[in-house]
């Protein structure tokens, strides 16, 4: 597989993401509310890189705990909207700042940030408690089936160049600020999922230029298309048998294209959480693909004016004062 195209599909991966889905196509068809929250337990696994060596394949269980802790400190900060604008802007510099001591700093920026984003829109209940654990038991059962994988040749794959000095400083307090001003805007409207657009902002920007368009783009393209199909599934009243396995199917075509250099994993994470919130909700899915759109653009957006905008002017001014005056 070349991993620098653009769409990637292996059927070993696919298969590797049914054995991860089958729990929750078992248990849809009993009940699809908790055959989902089965379905979104294991996407963390699903939208990470397999490890070589089963050896390696425990990351799957941080993976899943540090996805757990970051919905339940979102889903508690919550709880008081104004320290929860603070905190993120807090939590974020912090992050940046740490990110460049090694893989599990980086795993805390890209992974543990943006599921704070999320969490604030499970204000803290039994419910989002069970979301956490149904991420934390999908974790489990998902480094029990990676074990049964067979290992293959070639190291894992190495972690992301991050900037160092004041460059990551800067980019902080800019992530920081985008991400509390989703939120802040989130809680004022009163909106009904206030993580949509702080976690957009918090997987979107990157402190590279170049990757913060190419995954604005994608993101926005990859949540649209995801949250248009999931509205439509609705539409037709599947039964619950069709919902396991469609949940089933979906997550199978994360696993199979986690390789892509498209970012497509949103589009297929966004049709299993919005069939839960759709599966939970007397609300028409039209409107809750136009929230679930409108609030991702308005993340999308803070992120280009943040990650873009503002680094371009501020290289601008810098460059005037550096000039000599005429």
């Amino acid at each position: 597989m070349d991993d620098q195209a653009g769409l990637t599909w292996q059927w070993a991966r696919f298969g590797l993401g049914i054995a991860f889905a089958l729990p929750a196509m078992v248990v849809a068809p009993f009940s699809p509310t908790l055959g989902l929250a089965l379905a979104v337990g294991v996407l963390p696994a699903a939208a990470f890189r397999l490890p070589p060596r089963r050896r390696g394949r425990a990351v799957i269980l941080l993976v899943g705990g540090l996805s757990a802790i970051g919905l339940l400190v979102g889903s508690l900060l919550a709880t008081v909207p104004a320290v929860a604008v603070v905190a993120v802007f807090g939590a974020a510099v912090l992050a940046c700042i740490n990110a460049v001591h090694g893989r599990l700093a980086q795993l805390v920026l890209i992974l543990v940030l943006p599921m704070i984003g999320i969490g604030l829109s499970f204000p803290w209940s039994s419910a989002a408690v069970g979301l956490a654990g149904s991420m934390v038991a999908g974790s489990l059962y998902a480094w029990l089936v990676s074990l049964l994988w067979p290992e293959r040749d070639g190291p894992p794959p190495p972690a992301a160049p991050v900037p160092r000095g004041r460059a990551m400083l800067v980019y902080g307090l800019l992530l920081g600020a985008a991400a509390a001003i989703a939120a802040a805007v989130g809680f004022l409207l009163d909106l009904q999922h206030v993580g949509w657009a702080t976690a957009a902002v918090l997987l979107v920007m990157r402190p590279v230029r170049g990757q913060l368009i190419s995954r604005s783009i994608g993101r926005a393209i990859s949540v649209l298309v995801g949250a248009f199909a999931a509205a439509a599934f609705a539409v037709f009243a599947p039964g619950d048998l069709v919902i396991g396995l469609v949940a089933g199917v979906v997550v199978g075509a994360l696993c199979a294209t986690q390789g892509s250099r498209w970012y497509v994993a949103p589009g297929f994470t966004t049709f299993i959480a919005l069939t839960f919130i759709l599966v939970n909700s007397t609300e028409q899915p039209g409107a809750r693909f136009l929230e679930r759109a409108l609030e991702t653009l308005l993340g999308v957006g803070l992120a280009l004016f943040f990650g873009a905008a503002v680094p371009s002017l501020l290289s601008l001014l810098a460059l005037r004062r550096r000039s000599p005056s005429v």
